[in-house]
């Protein structure tokens, strides 16, 4: 049975039982098989053989999971956008995966021509339509197709589509749940802090529901007010939290945020980013009875492929590692010339397995430079080229930051030269070189040194709201850089490039 069905099979026998809140909503496993049965319907109705991928726009809604699962029943990857991201950014994902159909759940002001765009009147509409109606199961995604396609950070200045299948997805969902020890005769509840658009949620939303307990949900204006936030925290009932080690940090800011305030917290789980030993220090303080997981993996390897309970003998080690790797998946760590290193050399880290995706979504130029095949155990399996360093130690991995100009900044992983390809496109800025500000081996903020190609007449400060002004147009708010230098020239190495060391060591 895979998780398709699991789900629907919650929604027949479990038909009552919560599987989404968000803030005064609630939906059911039955109100989400009937939904997406009816939206799957329509698809297949429109659609029939088309596999093409469809965008689901949004935030947090109920009706974001309805449509996720109509489209894998109909046989389309979904391409989850938030709704938060530039509208540059919104027509660049559009127009890299070819979608003819749109299912807006929040209000998208994007002209689209030739593509069939459904706002959320017109969806629950459909809802009502087709109430009733089964999709045909002989339509649904199959193990080898995409699931779902989430677009990350790309180095032209365009991003780039990570293809998930679905034995992908049930890959890390067997392992998710090894590490989660879920008790089968209870419910529990997963925080959902992520954007769906970003693939740590897939973490708190498929574990969710393919043991099917509550998926809690917190948007990005709860997140920004601590009060608000906090006190939808005090009636959640979360068990298992899911988040970046910033989002954790921001809350620990506060001295309310401890077991009074969430008492049934069982499991924290890390992704994303480098989980501190301060950090973990304070979350045992005042989770006394909680576990702490940290876990690593790219968008490219489904997730998360290492894990380790961070107990207090893992603790002492400084800074931690990132765990072991599930079974199914190898680690090798190379150098730069493809040889594999041996134990407790840094290299690059390469993975392989059933978590590695099939490639990027209509970019076989990408896909050939980043992914490859390799025998293990007998059978040929994918690999994927992370771009990531580290080494490996008594069989645990120890991430050590990127190795070229891609980063993780909160959560998100950002190519600089992103950044700096939209920077090029306001008008009077020459050049420009994007750098991570570092504070105890961990990203704090970006900077931006910029130069000029013509005078403009204000004052510095006011230079600088502009750019980032200017830069809100083009890539979301995280990628803006926290600061912006202007300079008359970068300073230069003697093959011609940017000196970015020289421009560190300056900052």
């Amino acid at each position: 049975m895979n998780i398709i069905e699991s789900i629907d099979n919650y929604g027949m026998e479990c038909g009552n039982k919560i599987a989404h809140i968000y803030r005064d909503n609630k939906l059911t496993y039955k109100e989400l098989k009937e939904g997406s049965d009816a939206l799957a319907y329509y698809i297949i109705e429109q659609f029939k053989d088309d596999k093409t991928p469809i965008i689901v726009y949004g935030h947090k809604k109920s009706e974001m999971l309805i449509s996720f699962l109509a489209c894998v029943k109909a046989g389309h990857a979904y391409v989850p956008i938030d709704s938060s991201l530039p509208d540059v950014r919104v027509r660049d994902i559009i127009e890299g995966c070819n979608a003819k159909l749109i299912l807006s759940i929040e209000n998208l002001n994007i002209p689209c021509e030739e593509i069939t765009i459904k706002n959320l009147d017109e969806i629950n509409y459909i809802f009502k339509q087709y109430a009733g109606k089964i999709s045909n199961y002989n339509y649904m995604v199959k193990l080898e197709e995409p699931y779902y396609i989430i677009y990350t950070s790309g180095s032209t200045g365009k991003p780039k589509g990570v293809q998930i299948t679905l034995s992908n997805l049930q890959s890390f969902i067997k392992w998710g749940l090894s590490i989660c020890n879920l008790d089968k005769d209870r419910n529990y509840v997963f925080m959902n802090q992520a954007p769906f658009s970003f693939d740590l949620s897939v973490m708190d939303l498929y574990l969710s529901l393919a043991s099917g307990s509550t998926l809690f949900s917190i948007d990005k204006a709860m997140i920004s007010n601590t009060s608000e936030l906090f006190e939808y925290f005090n009636k959640s009932d979360i068990n298992i939290w899911v988040s970046t080690p910033s989002f954790a940090e921001m809350c620990l800011a506060d001295s309310s945020f401890n077991s009074n305030l969430l008492p049934n917290v069982k499991t924290f789980l890390f992704c994303g980013e480098t989980l501190s030993n301060a950090c973990v220090e304070r979350l045992k303080e005042r989770f006394k009875e909680a576990k702490i997981y940290n876990t690593y993996g790219p968008t490219e390897t489904t997730v998360a492929i290492t894990s380790i309970e961070v107990d207090n003998e893992i603790l002492k080690i400084n800074p931690l590692p990132v765990g072991k790797v599930k079974d199914d998946c190898i680690i090798n760590i190379i150098d730069s010339n493809g040889r594999k290193l041996t134990e407790g050399e840094k290299g690059e880290i390469v993975i392989g397995g059933d978590s590695v995706s099939i490639g990027y979504y209509k970019n076989e130029d990408m896909t050939a430079k980043s992914f490859s095949k390799t025998m293990i155990n007998g059978v040929e399996k994918r690999c994927y080229r992370t771009g990531d360093k580290g080494y490996l130690k008594d069989g645990l991995l120890y991430y050590c930051g990127r190795i070229d100009f891609q980063v993780k900044l909160n959560g998100f992983r950002i190519e600089l030269e992103d950044i700096e390809n939209n920077l090029r496109k306001i008008d009077f800025i020459r050049n420009c070189a994007v750098l991570p500000v570092m504070r105890d081996e961990k990203i704090q903020y970006l900077t931006a040194v910029v130069t000029l190609n013509k005078e403009v007449n204000e004052k510095e400060f006011k230079i600088v709201m502009m750019i980032k002004s200017e830069l809100r147009k083009f890539i979301p708010d995280y990628m803006i850089p926290r600061k912006i230098v202007i300079k008359d020239n970068l300073p230069m190495t003697a093959n011609g490039k940017v000196n970015r060391k020289l421009l560190m060591e300056e900052l």
